[in-house]
This record gives C-alpha cells, sequence and structure tokens, in this order.
C-alpha cells in the first residue's frame, strides 16, 4: 500500500509552526505518510521545519493590508499567482488531503485545494479565528480549534498540538537535569520569563527592574530574552546571601526544560505559549499584547476564568508590580499545586494524535 500523501502549510510564526510540525511527528507516528510542508521565504519555517526533518516547499507570500492603501489593490494578483503556485505543489504531490494552520501562506493553499478538489483540514490555534480560517471554514467540514469557544462554521474542539516531548513533560522528574542544564540551583523557587523566540520588551524591562529584588527574596530567575536583545552588559548574577540566580539566555531550543526548571512562568498569552504552559502544569502570570484584536487576553481567558492562571494588562507591569505577583502566589500555601492541577485538567494533552488521526481519516474516505 503507497504511502498516504499529505500537504500541511503553515508558517509566518511559532504559532502557526509548532502545531504544523506536532501534526506531521504524530502522522508519522500513525502512518506510513508522504510529507510536503508549504510556507513563504520570509517565515520562521524556513528554518524551523527543516530541522524537523520535514520537506518545504515555498510560495510567495500574500501579506492582506488592515487599512484601505495602495498596497492593497495588487493583493488579488499576488493571491492568484501564490494560488496557482500551491495548487501545482498539491498536483505534484497528488495530495490526498490538505491541513491548514492559518496564516497569510494557508489560504493561497486552501483556495487550491479547493480549486484542485482535495479535501481540506484546518486548524485554528487562537480564540479569535484569523481570516484565512474564517473564510477556509465556510468550505470544508473538517474545522478544528485549540479553545472550545472559537467561532467557526464546523468547530471541533480537539486542542491545541504539541510535540510529544511537551505533551507528555514530567516537570519534577526533569528538574534537576534543567536547572543544572541553566545553572540554577537544585532548591529555591524559580521564576521563568519568556516573550517568545523575539523576546518581549515589556516582561524584559520589567525583569530588569525586578531581579534585585527578586534574588533578594530568594527567588532565582531563568531570563528568556531573544537573541537579538542578550547584549554584553547582561550578565549572570548570583545573590550572596540567598545563593538565588539570575540566568539570562537569548533563546532556548527545548521549552520543555524552561519549563522544567521552572516554579511560575511571565510570559504572553499566545496560544502556544497558553496551552503549553496548561498542559504542563507551569502556573503562568500572563500579559497580552497590547496590540491587534484582542485575541491573546482572549486565549488564556478559561485558565484566568478557573484561578489556573493570572492576568495583568501590558500597561501594568513594571518591576514593583511583577515582584508583588510573583511573591504573592509563591507565598500562598499551595496555591501553585492548585493552579498547576487546574491547567492540567482544563487541557487536553492528545490533540497532535487526535488530528492526526482525523487527517488520516479524512484521506482515506477520499480514497
Amino acid at each position: 500500500m503507497s504511502a498516504v500523501a499529505i500537504v500541511l502549510a503553515g508558517g509566518g510564526t511559532a504559532g502557526h509552526t509548532s502545531p504544523l510540525i506536532a501534526t506531521a511527528e504524530a502522522l508519522r507516528a500513525r502512518a506510513d505518510v508522504d510529507l510536503v510542508c508549504v510556507g513563504t521565504p520570509k517565515g520562521l519555517e524556513t528554518r524551523v521545519i527543516p530541522e524537523a526533518g520535514l520537506r518545504l516547499e515555498l510560495i510567495p507570500p500574500v501579506p492582506l493590508p488592515r487599512r484601505l492603501t495602495p498596497e492593497l489593490l495588487a493583493v488579488p494578483a499576488r493571491l492568484w499567482r501564490a494560488v496557482g503556485q500551491a495548487r501545482r505543489i498539491l498536483v505534484a504531490h497528488n495530495a490526498q488531503v490538505a491541513v491548514g494552520f492559518g496564516g497569510y501562506v494557508s489560504l493561497p493553499v486552501y483556495l487550491a485545494a479547493r480549486l484542485a478538489r482535495v479535501p481540506l483540514v484546518i486548524h485554528e490555534g487562537n480564540a479569535v479565528p484569523g481570516l484565512a480560517n474564517r473564510i477556509a471554514a465556510r468550505f470544508t467540514s473538517h474545522v478544528v480549534t485549540t479553545f472550545p469557544e472559537t467561532r467557526l462554521p464546523h468547530a471541533r474542539h480537539l486542542g491545541l498540538p504539541v510535540r510529544e516531548q511537551i505533551a507528555g513533560l514530567d516537570r519534577a522528574a526533569r528538574r534537576p537535569a534543567a536547572r543544572q542544564r541553566f545553572g540554577l540551583p537544585d532548591a529555591g523557587p524559580v521564576l521563568l520569563v519568556s516573550g517568545g523566540s523575539q523576546g518581549a520588551r515589556s516582561l524584559n524591562i520589567a525583569t530588569a527592574d525586578a531581579v534585585v529584588r527578586l534574588l533578594s527574596a530568594g527567588i532565582s530567575v531563568l531570563h528568556v530574552l531573544g537573541s537579538a536583545n542578550l547584549t554584553a552588559d547582561i550578565v549572570d548574577v548570583t545573590d550572596a546571601t540567598t545563593g538565588a540566580a539570575y540566568r539570562p539566555v537569548g533563546y532556548v531550543d527545548d521549552m520543555g526544560e524552561g519549563y522544567a526548571a521552572a516554579d511560575l512562568m511571565l510570559g504572553r498569552s499566545g496560544a502556544g505559549t497558553v496551552m503549553e504552559t496548561a498542559m504542563t502544569g507551569l502556573p503562568t502570570i500572563f500579559v497580552p499584547l497590547p496590540h491587534g484584536n484582542g485575541e491573546q487576553a482572549r486565549n488564556a481567558g478559561f485558565l484566568i476564568a478557573a484561578d489556573a492562571g493570572v492576568l495583568l494588562p501590558d500597561a501594568e507591569l513594571d518591576g514593583a508590580r511583577l515582584v508583588a505577583e510573583v511573591t504573592h502566589l509563591l507565598e500562598g500555601p499551595g496555591r501553585l499545586e492548585a493552579m498547576a492541577a487546574t491547567c492540567r485538567r482544563l487541557v487536553p494533552a492528545d490533540a497532535s494524535a487526535a488530528l492526526a488521526q482525523l487527517v488520516l481519516d479524512v484521506a482515506k474516505r477520499r480514497d
């Protein structure tokens, strides 16, 4: 029996590439598959998808301006060219099913799949769906969401596909090795600060302002600044009295190690951060991006409502507020343990397997 031919589309940011890679790995674990990924030359996918051992084909990006500008007039021609290239990839690969994870790289693939009569499965990562998935949900019945309240036609809630090293992470078991890896003390609480692969300016500024007070309180800090923000003047610090340590790094390849080393996290509330921290039982202070359509605040809403996370507006974040929030959570008896248990209860850990099986079922029905 020949391998199942599948095309996966997604790129631009980790919010699209991470679930794509997790789903690809789940597909490989369950069936003989022939996978091709579609991205654009400008996105993160040019690095992370080949690193994951996946074949990548590129089409031209077609960003959609949010305002009425002269650029908007060029969109139809650009989109049509991208659709043509995407259709050639589908036909050349003899695709039995196409899978999209949103973003502007996915829309041409969605339209090409419709033209080529290739069955389509889409996954929406955020609580507030993006434009590409809002369009595609109108012509496929195979629509999967990360959050149960996401409003799309035919929506089916499965959760966020994440790689097995996160979905199956035992933080307690990996903690000693993870702390040694980052040069953190074996004992005492650790705060993980991360604004994603590029870092987050407001998180970095507040952490720099708070670090001396946190260390003096015996709280170590693992600070992921973003590679471009790790300058020569940002150095390791160890408090001579408490032994707590500040460890700045530019980037962490395996965030499972970061999660395992920490007791509490400060981060944005992109879908990946929300679902991964909840899945691994890491309580988090979420600071949503103050821009866009409000999706980040919505992403973390179900955890906040269940008292399993803390929501802190970006405008209110500074060093003093960070110290107050962290010490309050750490001093509350059993508070972090209760938050962690609620997180794990609320978030499904098998979304990768469930989505992979749906994709294989759709391909089988087409045959």
